[in-house]
């Protein structure tokens, strides 16, 4: 299998790595986080340079490049640990070319290509706890029109959304609805997360809203992936400039009248942070290049991703903060603000402990063991 970079993905990748460096500094998203945790200026930015369109076909006004461009763009995203949630734009883009009709797609693809709307996943629930089939929101039908009611927890930048996707009870089955956050019925609390972002508690009172898909558990599934292995690529991006500065800083640190660096109990503890990164990589690669396989398969593999990538997470955070000492966890040096997106980076879509047991439940009888 080759795992060479094309050079359309190698040039997506520098175009963005450039921007993050000039222009979403460690200043600049301190300010971000001060302001409230998503910048309109930044989003837009993101738009111009044409990342919105990566999942949505050109006939759709898209680029169509797919996930493995996806997974390029977000690990250079973590590299900068930027607020904004390019995430729900690769879940919307890909969810609404798979399961929407035309009209649908015709009114809001164009529009996440261009990075003029940004459409937010508003599917979590309190009682739901990583399940997907826990839904509680329900949806009316009166003549040909639609209203949604419930309440969504967790919406990311749900104040600043254009839109929501929003799975909803339907005669005991979910289906998946786009609500806009202008329709009468739709409330937004926004509040800043521990890491910096923002998020919201987004409640709606028959609202009006737009059938995506009756399937919608299969839509939810499908788009609760593409954001695994988004969230993926981005704690790889974060691990890999975790561990760079923690080396430039063992490199500068002196004890004893030598650079830490030096010391060979320490030197190991880099290692075995590097080998936890590198482990995270591969499976990062295997989640994107499952996105396009069947629903088990796909399931299945994100699962695994995320476990493993979960486990490295929390190593790559917690040495990189010990190797520093106290001034790891200071809220003016970087680290401490890597530790907390790794942190909450875990727990999204499903924490360790959730896809262990996701993995778990979808082994099979024969495995580990030749049949």
């Amino acid at each position: 299998m080759d795992f060479n970079f094309s050079d359309d993905q190698e040039q997506l990748r520098d175009a963005v790595r450039k921007w993050v460096d000039k222009s979403y500094d460690f200043e600049r998203r301190r300010r971000t986080e001060a302001a409230g945790g998503f910048s309109r200026e930044a989003w837009d930015a993101l738009g111009e340079l044409g990342l919105g369109g990566l999942y949505i076909a050109e006939d759709d006004g898209g680029l169509g490049m797919g996930p493995v461009a996806g997974m390029v763009v977000m690990e250079e995203l973590g590299r900068g640990i930027v607020l904004e949630p390019f995430v729900q734009t690769l879940i919307a883009g890909g969810v609404l070319s798979a399961y929407a009709g035309a009209d649908l797609k015709e009114g809001w693809l164009p529009r996440i290509a261009g990075g003029q709307a940004l459409v937010s996943l508003a599917y979590q629930e309190r009682k739901a706890r990583y399940r997907l089939d826990v839904c509680e929101a329900r949806a009316a039908k009166n003549g040909d029109d639609w209203t949604v009611s419930g309440t969504k927890s967790l919406v990311a930048a749900g104040d600043e959304a254009d839109a929501f996707l929003v799975p909803a009870q339907v005669d005991g089955q979910i289906a998946l609805f786009l609500v806009e956050r202008s329709a009468d019925g739709v409330a937004a609390s926004g509040y800043g997360t521990q890491d910096g972002s923002r998020a919201a508690e987004v409640v709606f009172d028959k609202a009006a809203a737009t059938l995506v898909t009756p399937d919608g558990l299969t839509a939810l599934e499908h788009a609760v992936d593409i954001g695994i292995a988004a969230v993926a690529a981005e704690a790889v991006g974060v691990m890999d400039k975790t561990l760079a500065v923690t080396v430039d800083y063992m490199n500068t640190r002196k004890q004893f009248g030598v650079t830490i660096a030096t010391f060979q109990a320490l030197r190991h503890r880099v290692a075995d942070m590097k080998m936890q990164l590198e482990l995270a990589r591969s499976m990062s690669y295997y989640a994107s290049l499952k996105l396009n396989a069947p629903a088990p398969e796909r399931r299945q593999a994100m699962a695994r991703a995320k476990y493993q990538l979960g486990v490295s997470m929390r190593f790559v955070g917690q040495q990189a903060v010990q190797l520093h000492g106290g001034i790891g966890v200071t809220d003016e040096y970087i680290v401490s603000h890597y530790f907390k997106r790794l942190t909450q980076l875990e727990m999204t879509f499903g924490d360790s402990l959730h896809h262990l047991g996701e993995v778990s439940a979808r082994m099979q009888d024969t495995a580990g063991v030749f049949a």
